[in-house]
């Protein structure tokens, strides 16, 4: 492939947790290793969030703070920048805002990675931008619903990726009004994850989530309302340590006493996660660790039936850590097939614990084929670009 010049965008500076960085890093690195010149800006009028103080504010110390660390570990030191927008003058760090004005005008391509990048003039003089949208179905759903604001946004960008693999196929109910979705994947640089090491015996199945999320892009359609929350999920399969025989852990903040209580009884643990949120190498070494991931999917993901697979998940997979997840319909594509498991109900997650204790180790194995097969960022990121017509 012809070297080309990629500009990756994002919001890791803006919104620097563990999960979000990983989420970016991977692009990058994946890029990088095709060859690549490769960028990151972060360019927002949105205010960026500080995970150590839990605030927002004008300051943007941090966010320049953490993106120049990760430019010095990954890669790409002397090729980022942070962009205030919601300043007057639009102050930077890193690069200058006529390096980064100059690089929207002469990059091959421009990765909006989560479709959170907003337009501006200076971004609007590209005709290179690629969505790449990790969270399935509102926006097809506003599609849909002809909301014209989306549709100006969508239409402004040269491609329109997405997790959702079934998203344009029969298997997904929402009509695509005419725009093209192309099928896509979190890339994971897979010998970031490896490990020798395997867990210790008193090692669960853990996972990481956020459980404050219900109404943030919750969204009805067609007289249906659909959530972008796991809260409820977890709520259904709260009984799933009970009845696998062992107990599972969360890395989470339930801050409802009751539901808690809950939890515990059905033989969850759990986990603060703030310090392995505001530290990517904690949040890594977290999963390492584990046993494999039990986790479920946004009710969105799941009723639509869009392909959808976590980020999060393939890091599991990528550490040889099997994944126990709820079925979206991923398995239409990969998976089932040892190392991963897709569930519908309580008795497949206690048959899958019982097939990964059979033979862990084999089931380690897979998991890691199935990260290095299915998720490879130079495989992932070689796909956008060519599919794009880079």
């Amino acid at each position: 492939m012809k070297r080309k010049r990629i500009v990756v965008m994002g919001f890791m500076g803006g919104m620097p947790i563990a999960g979000v960085i990983w989420q970016h890093i991977h692009y990058i690195v994946g890029l990088q290793r095709l060859g690549h010149d490769v960028y990151y800006i972060e360019d927002s009028a949105r205010i960026p969030y500080n995970p150590q103080t839990f605030d927002t504010n004008n300051d943007f110390t941090y966010a320049a703070t953490i993106l120049a660390q990760l430019a010095n570990e990954f890669g790409f030191a002397n090729r980022w920048a942070f962009c205030a927008r919601y300043l007057p003058g639009n102050p930077t760090a890193g690069l200058r805002l006529t390096k980064i004005q100059q690089l929207y005008l002469e990059a091959d391509a421009i990765l909006n990675i989560c479709g959170t990048q907003e337009f501006n003039d200076d971004l609007r003089r590209s005709d290179a931008i690629l969505y790449i949208e990790s969270d399935p179905g509102v926006e097809q759903i506003k599609v849909d619903k002809k909301i014209r604001s989306t549709i100006e946004y969508l239409g402004q960008h040269r491609a329109l990726f997405t997790f959702g693999e079934n998203v344009g196929t029969s298997r997904f109910p929402v009509p695509l009004r005419k725009l093209q979705w192309l099928p896509t994947r979190q890339p994971v640089v897979t010998d970031l994850w490896k490990t020798s090491r395997a867990p210790a015996a008193t090692a669960v199945l853990t996972s990481i989530a956020n459980w404050s999320t219900s109404g943030l892009k919750d969204i009805e359609w067609r007289g249906e309302k659909y959530l972008w929350s796991k809260s409820r999920e977890f709520l259904r399969f709260v009984a799933a340590p009970k009845k696998a025989g062992e107990p599972f852990e969360l890395a989470t903040d339930i801050k409802d006493e009751k539901t808690r209580r809950k939890f515990l009884q059905n033989g969850w643990r759990f986990r603060r996660p703030h310090e392995m949120s505001v530290d990517y190498w904690q949040y890594r070494d977290y999963i390492r660790r584990s046993k494999g991931e039990f986790t479920v999917a946004k009710d969105q993901y799941v009723r639509l039936r869009t392909g959808w697979f976590s980020d999060r998940s393939a890091c599991y997979l990528a550490a040889g850590r099997p994944v126990i997840t709820q079925e979206t319909g991923f398995t239409d594509h990969y998976g089932n097939d040892g190392g991963l498991f897709a569930f519908r109900n309580l008795g497949d997650i206690a048959e899958a614990v019982r097939e990964i204790n059979a033979d862990y180790k084999k089931h380690s194995r897979a998991a890691r084929a199935v990260a290095c097969e299915i998720f490879e960022a130079e495989k992932v990121c070689a796909q956008i670009l060519d599919r794009a017509g880079v």
